[in-house]
């Protein structure tokens, strides 16, 4: 009975980070094509879209993956999920720093506004994973 519970859990883990891939890649080629056929000049926006539709797209490669993957574990394999949910969750703080390092960095090299584009895709990106990650965590303490 355990086991079936971490498996819905971690189910349910992977659909919301399809649904957040999905809405990023799509949010992500709306804003392209927008700007694409206004024929306007937004290098921040152009650049936030990209990165936007970058991570998105490779969010439902690795939900997909990790789904395909899904599997009954015992107390070990459950472990080690718990510690690789906790190594995402720091990759995620260090995915946010990077954002917030080009951001600041296009901002005080000449306030170039492609560079702080693809920072502020970055940091959203950033932080959206950790919620997800952090809410995974948070369902796991409860059942490991």
């Amino acid at each position: 009975m355990w086991s079936d519970t971490l498996l819905a859990a971690e189910r349910g883990h992977l659909i919301r980070l399809a649904i957040w891939g999905a809405t990023c890649a799509m949010i992500g080629t709306a804003l392209v094509v927008a700007i694409t056929l206004r024929r306007i000049a937004a290098p921040i926006i152009t650049h936030f879209a990209i990165q936007t539709l970058a991570w998105g797209s490779v969010n439902l490669v690795l939900a997909a993956v990790a789904w395909r993957a899904l599997a009954m574990r015992d107390v070990s394999a459950a472990t080690r999920l718990d510690r690789v949910a906790w190594l995402s969750a720091g990759l995620d703080v260090g995915l946010v720093g990077i954002g917030l390092t080009l951001a600041s960095a296009g901002w005080m090299l000449g306030r170039r506004l492609s560079v702080i584009g693809a920072g502020l895709g970055v940091i959203v990106q950033g932080l959206g994973l950790l919620i997800l990650h952090l809410t995974f965590i948070s369902v796991l303490a409860r059942l490991v």
